[in-house]
């Protein structure tokens, strides 16, 4: 083998690694943003699911306030209502103080 040969091949290992390298680090990239955006997406429909319960807790907390208003007495309803309104407050509250965090790191 002569130095022109020897030199050909080690300029087309060279060039072999260097491309090899390039893909790993492409294919890596595109690993990572597709985790990152599959992430997000789960974090939109939970997103999606909080907002429907939020009007849920809404809707039962407006329904038995006009209830106790038309029975002239407070009852069980209200408070269940109020309860539930509660819960559904502080689970979104929770989400996006996460979600918050998340987006800071």
């Amino acid at each position: 083998m002569t130095a022109v040969q020897l030199a050909a091949s080690f300029v087309g290992a060279a060039i072999s690694a260097a491309v090899g390298i390039i893909v790993w680090r492409l294919q890596r990239r595109i690993d990572k943003a597709e985790i990152n955006r599959g992430e997000v997406e789960k974090s939109r429909k939970k997103n999606e699911v909080l907002l429907i319960k939020s009007s849920r807790a809404a809707i039962a907390l407006g329904e038995a306030t006009a209830m106790a208003i038309k029975n002239g007495k407070c009852n069980g309803e209200t408070e269940k209502a109020l309860a539930y309104a509660r819960e559904i407050k502080h689970e979104q509250k929770d989400f996006l103080y996460e979600q918050g965090v998340r987006a800071m790191y």
